[in-house]
């Protein structure tokens, strides 16, 4: 098991200020799911849509196109707070970033049974990114990934991603889409939703969940969907872009 920084709470403070700056409340959407109340869509709805689509990138030729690192980021990120080293750098492509890493269990946003301060220690009431009636989201029912808050090492904003940004999330031989929901602590990288690392079949469990390793992250440039919510929109709008990244357009 992996566990983030304490540092998050003032670091999800601070992104949230950047959020709401960088993504207008009208690209959002309601965050509900498992807490009830809300237009989210639910969490099983078309989790695994995409695996009968014949076109649809697989996890191979995704990762055949990752397998060089152009480094963007000016440096490299540790996986948890307790690592030694920095090991993973975020890379370049024409079309997207990309980093290859652990995969922590982000509950952060809406509070529900599955996320909650009983269930995560390290639970924060809000994200980042807000749905279109400013709330906060729903880590529970919305696939979602956590880059790092901006610093000299990488600036997520600067690698045309945004909250919303498409991203395609690979791990053994199954690819799932969702978008950019939160920020996290400057230094580390590899983090996801509790309703991603369930599609992934991950442990979703935010306290003893998680994978050790093996999981590759591939941000869309200049993709974000709106609502930030809708997972059709998300996985249509992936798809699409996972086609074009394998260059079968």
């Amino acid at each position: 098991m992996r566990t983030r920084m304490l540092a998050l709470t003032s670091a999800a403070c601070g992104a949230a200020l950047l959020g709401a700056a960088a993504l207008p409340a009208s690209a959002t959407g309601a965050g509900a799911g498992a807490g009830g109340g809300g237009g989210q869509e639910p969490e099983a709805a078309g989790a695994t849509a995409v695996e009968g689509d014949a076109t649809a990138a697989t996890a191979a030729e995704l990762l055949a196109e990752v397998r060089a690192c152009a480094r963007t980021s000016k440096g490299a990120y540790r996986t948890d707070s307790g690592s030694p080293k920095a090991t993973v750098p975020v890379c370049d492509t024409k079309d997207a970033v990309f980093w290859k890493a652990d995969m922590d269990i982000d509950c952060d946003g809406r509070k529900t049974k599955a996320c909650n301060r009983k269930t995560d220690p390290y639970f924060q009431p809000e994200t980042a990114f807000q749905s279109s009636r400013g709330e906060p989201l729903d880590s529970a029912a919305l696939p979602h990934v956590v880059v790092p808050g901006p610093s000299k090492v990488w600036d997520y904003r600067k690698s045309g991603l945004t909250g919303g940004s498409v991203v395609a999330v690979v791990y053994r031989d199954r690819v799932r889409y969702g978008v950019i929901g939160d920020t996290g602590p400057t230094g580390i990288i590899g983090e996801a939703s509790h309703a991603m690392a369930k599609t992934l079949g991950i442990d979703p469990d935010p306290s003893t969940g998680g994978a050790e390793s093996g999981v590759t992250y591939i941000a869309f440039k200049d993709s974000r969907v709106s609502p930030i919510e809708s997972r059709a929109r998300a996985r249509s709008r992936g798809a699409e872009r996972a086609r074009e990244f394998v260059g079968r357009s």
